[in-house]
């Protein structure tokens, strides 16, 4: 079981063996420690709560995982290895109240002959029900929701500084809470 609590610092390159540019995000891997095991028995299912400064979370993990595992251990940026697939969690950044054409990818109307609603919704209604159904493409706060990104790759791994370099774009601001975790 890999799992991590970490901190985005940023992006930079890095040049691979064919002396291709990549896009790498760094993470702040402090030494997380393990604070409860939760079993099948006790809890109904089994995970591990993981924690670091201020932060704690819970990662799922398989009943085998358990027998190297103890209460108190610390886990830190040497649990993973360059090439491990993992899933990354973040909070997207916020974007406050967006219009349709921002936050849907809505089109604009004609600006010339005539046309008077440039960046309004157009109509949001039908005859029948008669009123607006769930789920309508409307106006509204964009941004800021925990966004999952699966089939990242581990490029780097800096055991001094406990950085970890995942190839790809991760969710998030500078500064941001991103769980790490291993997976598709």
């Amino acid at each position: 079981m890999k799992a991590l609590i970490t901190r985005k610092l940023g992006m930079i390159s890095i040049l691979n063996e064919d002396g291709a540019s990549i896009a790498v995000t760094l993470l702040s891997a402090q030494p997380n420690k393990i604070r409860q095991l939760k079993t099948t028995e006790n809890n109904g299912y089994n995970a591990i709560q993981l924690t670091n400064d201020k932060h704690s979370r819970e990662f799922r993990i398989e009943e085998s995982s358990f027998e190297q595992l103890n209460i108190g251990d610390q886990m830190s940026a040497d649990v993973f290895e360059v090439g491990d697939t993992v899933k990354v969690t973040g909070i997207s950044k916020g974007k406050g109240f967006a219009g349709t054409i921002k936050r849907h990818r809505f089109h604009r109307g004609p600006k010339s002959h005539g046309g008077q609603s440039y960046r309004r919704p157009g109509s949001i209604g039908s005859m029948y029900p008669q009123r607006i159904l769930p789920g309508k493409k409307m106006a509204g706060h964009m941004g800021h929701s925990q966004v999952t990104t699966k089939n990242l790759k581990i490029a780097l791994i800096d055991k001094d500084n406990s950085v970890i370099g995942v190839r790809g774009a991760v969710p998030g601001p500078k500064k941001g809470l991103v769980l790490l975790q291993e997976g598709k």
